[in-house]
């Protein structure tokens, strides 16, 4: 049997010319590199990613036709596309297990399947990583007979974004002990900005720097991130274009001074050179498939330490291009999907008009207690055991109103009567499974998936333009809790973070005070000064950082957003959390609505920074829980369903620039560590420059 790798080295990719031909661009709209990839020009990125801000509220309380659409005020991330747009399909999974799932296969066999089907389609995919290449995973650009190409140069250095994100964020590290060196004239106490590095190195996690004398600085203590990890990841990700990207790197808040005043990263003059060094790293990637589909590979966040999606500009721009775009969200629909809604198309407006769970008869038997040397047996009391994981998901997913289709990513091992089973469980929850097999056929195998995703997505279009107008539900906001609040009960016998008596936010599209239009469709700025980075660019105020002083909400006192629209029509997706409830519950909702957990508590230094955070004017921003992959809790042990636990919040960190608050809990860490084995010690290249190994 072929590796991917020898598949992949076997294949006949189209000269890049010819696949961008297929989206209608010309030699003059794209930047080859090489015979088989190629940026975007920007002028032609600038040109498509500005359809897509030409858009109408996502979330009001009654439904919007496509006529009432308006222009998207300067500055606002609160409108959606209407046609002409693509349609939007979200890839996540069950929770990941060392069986492997294959999401990544599953994307690119769909996008080859929707392509046979005669439909223009592209991907939009994330960027591999140099850490996990050479660490315990190997490869990241699909699998078997559904991978993108050149696979060997995407897994490695592709078009040299993540250096460029290393470059970057680096020279901000520099600049910070340069200026502390040279007088420290802004008085920075504590430094929060990392250095970063693409690898997975564990020795680097906590290291002394400006040792060996006073030419070589002031010795402190430092640590590094893995570079999909850097906040300058999540700001390119997250950015819509240059101007963007700049207005967020000065948003960076690089460490404080004695007395708790925030330092920013524009106090250092340090954005013009950062954003210099990226300029060409903004710009999406185009590639092709096996079967010569497009696909834009463009950023590359983890979902477990970061948001785990691939960039807005490139969402935007494949959405211009095509009617439909298949993208994916790292791990599971807990840590990938969760991020995708709260915080990428909070910020963006960008809402799926179809999910796509993945899911393995292999995983669901390991979360039914299986061990990996027995998956080939067939086991149908440990599948049926394991399906709570799955169900899981499926509720989840539901939370946010979106309605999955399951693709059961088949292995070569799977038995008639496992995938009869999977099938049969999934219609007992009110869902439809299709088996897929992307792995072994490429698009052939998955063209009964893509059939399933069509008419998912136009009944998703019929039901949301017949449905009667939305009825908002008021969610008052609720106040940070205290160290003794720990023990509060769990998810079904009490509100979230709330006083007695308020409805759970999970449980019904939020939304505002009948008649009040939602907080996102304006800028969030108050009469004291601008607010932080929560829901929107801030191209018209380039630089300038929310006052520690400043009220956190709109001089209205506008609620936040409610509900999003599902397909074409505003409809039923709804984001978990409002803008407006206090960070410490945002973590609640998510722990205990989407993980399960039971309590949730928090390392006194967690409760001082949160608090710390808010009153710089943060506390309207999504959060980003930084957790285990490999469990829907903190604790990589409790496979299946886990519930009632407690979820620990160990550290937060403030993300300004890129606009969340990142929670860690349990055993995560920024920076991660090879394995015994390293996939590292497998992959070599011959004299001909053929690399071998990567997967």
């Amino acid at each position: 049997m072929l590796t991917d790798i020898e598949i992949a080295n076997q294949a006949k990719p189209f000269k890049i010319s010819r696949i961008a031909a297929k989206l209608n661009l010309t030699a003059e709209d794209i930047e080859p590199y090489g015979k088989y990839k190629a940026k975007l020009s920007r002028a032609k990125t600038a040109e498509l990613a500005s359809r897509t801000r030409t858009a109408r509220p996502i979330a009001t309380s009654a439904r919007l036709s496509e006529t009432q659409a308006a222009p998207v005020p300067n500055g606002s991330h609160s409108l959606r596309t209407p046609a002409p747009r693509g349609a939007l399909i979200l890839v996540t999974a069950l929770t990941p297990t060392p069986a492997g799932e294959g999401k990544s296969t599953v994307s690119i066999g769909l996008a080859d399947a929707l392509q046979r089907l005669k439909k223009r389609v592209v991907l939009s995919l994330r960027e591999p990583s140099l850490g996990p290449c050479f660490g315990i995973k190997g490869g990241a650009a699909g699998g078997g007979r559904s991978q993108i190409v050149p696979m060997d140069e995407i897994n490695l250095n592709f078009t040299g974004d993540i250096h460029a994100i290393t470059a970057a964020n680096n020279l901000l590290a520099a600049m910070i002990d340069n200026h502390i060196k040279f007088g420290n004239g802004l008085g920075i106490a504590k430094v929060f900005f990392k250095r970063c590095v693409d690898l997975n190195d564990r020795a680097l996690r906590e290291v002394r720097i400006g040792l060996g004398g006073k030419a070589n600085g002031i010795p402190r203590t430092d640590g590094f991130n893995i570079s999909v990890a850097s906040e300058i990841m999540a700001i390119l990700c997250l950015a819509e274009d240059l101007a963007d990207l700049k207005s967020r790197l000065n948003q960076i808040v690089i460490g404080e001074t004695s007395d708790g005043t925030p330092i920013y990263a524009r106090d250092l003059n340090a954005a013009g050179a950062m954003a210099a060094i990226l300029k060409d790293a903004v710009l999406p990637n185009l590639v092709q498939t096996l079967e010569h589909t497009p696909a834009f590979v463009h950023g590359g966040p983890f979902a477990n330490i970061a948001h785990g999606t691939s960039s807005v500009i490139a969402a935007r721009t494949a959405l211009a291009l095509a009617d439909y775009v298949v993208t994916e969200a790292g791990f599971g629909a807990d840590l990938g999907a969760e991020k995708f809604f709260d915080i990428f198309a909070r910020k963006s407006g960008l809402y799926p008009d179809a999910v796509v769970l993945v899911a393995t008869v292999r995983a669901l038997k390991m979360h039914g207690g299986v061990a990996k040397t027995d998956l080939n047996a067939e086991n149908l009391p440990a599948l049926e055991a394991g399906f709570a994981n799955l169900r899981a998901h499926i509720a989840n997913l539901r939370r946010f109103g979106a309605e999955p289709v399951v693709a059961v990513n088949r292995f070569v091992s799977d038995t008639p009567a496992e995938l009869k089973l999977v099938q049969k469980l999934c219609r007992a929850e009110g869902v439809e499974a299709v088996v897929s097999e992307g792995w072994g056929k490429g698009g052939k195998g998955c063209i009964n998936l893509a059939k399933s995703v069509l008419n998912r997505i136009e009944l998703n279009r019929n039901m949301n333009s017949a449905a009667a107008p939305l009825s908002p539900l008021a969610v008052p906001a609720s106040p940070v809790l205290p160290a003794s609040s720990a023990g509060t009960p769990p998810l079904a016998s009490a509100p979230m973070g709330s006083s007695a008596g308020t409805p759970p936010l999970v449980s019904a599209p939020m939304g505002s005070s009948a008649g009040t239009p939602p907080l996102a469709s304006a800028p969030q700025a108050s009469s004291a000064g601008t607010s932080p980075l929560a829901s929107a660019p801030q191209a018209s105020s380039a630089g300038t950082p929310p006052p520690a002083s400043a009220p956190q909400a709109s001089s209205a006192g506008t609620p936040p957003p409610a509900s999003a629209p599902m397909g074409s029509s505003a409809g039923s997706l709804r984001l978990l959390y409002p803008d407006a409830l206090p960070l410490a519950d945002k973590i609640r909702t998510v722990a205990r609505g989407i993980y399960g957990a039971g309590r949730v508590t928090f390392t006194a230094a967690a409760r001082r920074d949160l608090a710390k955070f808010t009153r710089w004017g943060y506390g309207r921003l999504p959060v980003c829980i930084a957790k285990t992959q490999n469990s829907i809790s903190h604790d990589k042990t409790l496979l299946g369903a886990p519930r009632g636990y407690t979820f620990p919040i160990t550290e937060v960190r403030l993300s300004a620039g890129a606009g969340f608050v990142v929670a860690l809990s349990g055993e995560i860490n920024t920076m991660p560590g090879l394995p015994r084995h390293p996939a590292a010690e497998n992959i070599d290249v011959d004299e001909n420059g053929i690399i071998s190994g990567l997967f």
